[in-house]
């Protein structure tokens, strides 16, 4: 008893001095989050309250919000005939997660994924339970781009939620090979021939039924459709996505 007592402060007086080295701060608002020394706090309740989080009525395909619950599908998806089987993100691309994601990927903030990882499981579990997925793929990056930012933020956001829900992540079976223009500057023509032949794998069988993609946000769906195209080409049986927000389509 008394080792373990010995342990537990250990570990206090350990998180104690990182906090104060590192402190935690809000991935909306980036303020310094006032926390306990042995609590865990991800976001300031003031900023958790400006998110808009997705809930039902949603599109049954790629879970954008619809208007209600004897609507099926969204616009864009009664339009468009997806090659993923079905999608979900946490919240709509508002104001505030659009600053927060952008910290994250332009800004080194990679501490935020533990906190996206954790929305996503505690928004989705039982759907993703649902789909029975061997593993979680990331939209990779191409390797310029990754060198320039030093990280994949698909990846981290994966390995976050993997970590939660004990599911694996494979980041090196697909893999970018053509460097493509970011796709919100583009309408829904130029995003699909920007992304024509962007993707490829690394092995010619893939040995997973079902995956999922994930990503940061989801849009039009041309990005995950292109990445379904390659891996159902290669023996993946059904393809589905999470991403962390979802923005105005078409």
């Amino acid at each position: 008893m008394y080792l373990s007592e010995l342990w537990n402060q250990g570990k206090k007086i350990l998180y104690k001095g990182i906090e104060i080295i590192y402190p935690s701060t809000c991935p909306i608002c980036t303020q310094i989050l006032d926390k306990k020394m042995d609590e865990k706090v991800y976001i300031c309740e003031k900023c958790r309250k400006k998110l808009f989080y997705i809930e039902s009525p949603r599109c049954l395909k790629c879970g954008k919000p619809v208007d209600n619950a004897e609507t099926e599908f969204c616009y864009d998806c009664s339009r468009v005939k997806h090659l993923y089987t079905q999608g979900v993100g946490v919240w709509a691309y508002t104001d505030e997660i659009k600053n927060s994601i952008y910290q994250f990927k332009y800004h080194n903030k990679r501490e935020y994924g533990e906190f996206y990882g954790l929305e996503l499981r505690n928004q989705y579990e039982s759907i993703i339970r649902n789909w029975d997925a061997d593993v979680l793929i990331p939209v990779p990056l191409h390797k310029s781009k990754l060198r320039k930012r030093g990280y994949n933020q698909a990846e981290i956001i994966a390995k976050s939620i993997g970590k939660l829900m004990d599911i694996p992540v494979d980041s090196q079976l697909l893999i970018r090979e053509k460097k493509t223009l970011a796709q919100k500057e583009l309408n829904d023509k130029e995003r699909l021939k920007n992304l024509e032949n962007a993707f490829n794998i690394v092995e010619k069988v893939v040995k997973y039924k079902n995956v999922i993609i994930v990503d940061d946000i989801y849009t039009t769906g041309t990005t995950i459709d292109a990445c379904a195209q390659i891996l159902m080409k290669s023996g993946v049986s059904k393809v589905y996505y999470i991403s962390l927000c979802i923005g105005k389509g078409f």
